[in-house]
């Protein structure tokens, strides 16, 4: 028998029925992710969110003993949400902290994404505590950073147990998106996806340009020497 979480869109998450949260990227606690490559783990969290902003999803920021040991929010994050500012911590586990709970609470959203560092500590014992204080999580694996391998899947592997769902970035921001004849974000999601998206962004930008014969992304076009095409 299935089993769909409530609050949700028969299962789905969507831009009006769930927030994100963006739980200590700083730079002392990248140092010791090993779990993947620390700049696909920067792109992924840019990602997701630059995705957030565009479909007006709600976002909260924390940060952890910032300017005594974790030092301050990657600015690249920071940058896509220049009018907001981290809820400042000392506690590991947000969930914790008042400021974090009533922050989450203030976003009126029951279904909750997480991306942090580190999952086995400051990402599996909020989701956790959110889980039992009746929010739906789910653990944006690619936007989360570990001390190993084993550690990120033993936190998972922990909070999926307890009902949390595995999910990556660019699902959630397809989730979002949901139909391709919604054009409100269109454009901007594709701009997203060809900036961030790895191959799946290499992919969209040669069908534009060598299919549709759409205009190039780069800011300089690449302009093919015709003498030389015509040796």
């Amino acid at each position: 028998m299935a089993q769909i979480l409530a609050d949700t869109d028969g299962g789905l998450i969507t831009a009006d029925n769930c927030a994100v949260a963006f739980i200590d990227h700083q730079p002392q606690m990248i140092f010791g992710v090993a779990n993947m490559e620390r700049q696909q783990l920067i792109n992924n969290v840019v990602l997701l969110a630059k995705g957030a902003r565009e479909f007006g999803v709600p976002v909260v920021l924390t940060a952890v003993e910032t300017e005594s040991f974790s030092g301050y929010i990657w600015p690249q994050l920071k940058d896509v949400f220049p009018d907001q500012q981290p809820i400042e911590r000392s506690s590991m586990n947000a969930w914790d902290a008042a400021d974090f709970r009533e922050a989450v609470q203030a976003t009126g959203r029951r279904n909750i994404l997480i991306a942090g560092l580190w999952t086995e500590v400051c990402v599996a014992w909020p989701s956790l505590n959110m889980l039992n204080a009746g929010y739906n999580v789910y653990i944006v694996e690619d936007a989360c950073g570990a001390t190993s391998p084993l550690a990120h899947d033993a936190a998972v592997r922990r909070c999926v147990q307890a009902g949390a769902v595995p999910l990556t970035t660019i699902a959630a921001l397809l989730e979002f998106q949901r139909d391709w004849s919604n054009r409100e974000h269109y454009d901007a999601l594709m701009a997203l996806f060809r900036e961030h998206g790895g191959a799946y962004g290499c992919g969209i930008e040669y069908a534009y340009t060598m299919v549709h014969k759409a205009p190039q992304s780069a800011r300089n076009p690449h302009v093919v020497q015709e003498e030389v095409m015509a040796r």
